[in-house]
């Protein structure tokens, strides 16, 4: 799965959006979004316009709300942006429900978040260890 380099950055502010960094890292920085991407070419095939739809849906959501495209928006009119999404509440046509966009987004981060680090998300295992789980010596990531 590829994304143009418009919808790369959405998807980046979006997640971050969703998981900000604060003592860990963020969505993005913990491997959500290649998380995503490798399920994208794989289980999640079908899902592949989905995204970019409503990738590219969030960023003309965004011009038509504050006049430029979502990851240009301050962080605090991203979120608003994406409660209004998960409301049903647009300005725009969108090609895929929005609260269905926004669902989707809201599992696959924290799907990738959470994951095994074999399966692409929760780089170096720091969301198991923010949450205090053990990983025994010797225990190998599946993947």
């Amino acid at each position: 799965m590829t994304f143009n380099e418009t919808q790369l950055k959405t998807l980046r502010a979006a997640l971050d959006r969703l998981i900000p960094p604060d003592d860990y890292p963020g969505a993005w920085d913990a491997g959500v979004g290649d998380y995503i991407l490798r399920q994208l070419d794989g289980d999640l095939t079908s899902l592949q316009s989905a995204y970019t739809e409503g990738l590219d849906a969030l960023n003309a959501e965004a011009r038509a709300l504050e006049d430029l495209p979502f990851p240009s928006l301050e962080p605090d009119a991203q979120d608003n942006l994406l409660r209004r999404l998960e409301g049903g509440v647009t300005l725009t046509a969108w090609p895929v429900p929005p609260e269905r966009f926004v669902s989707m987004l809201i599992h696959h981060a924290a799907e990738g978040y959470y994951a095994d680090p074999g399966n692409g998300g929760n780089r170096e295992a720091r969301s198991w260890e923010m949450i205090g789980f053990k990983i025994e010596e010797g225990v190998r990531y599946v993947g």
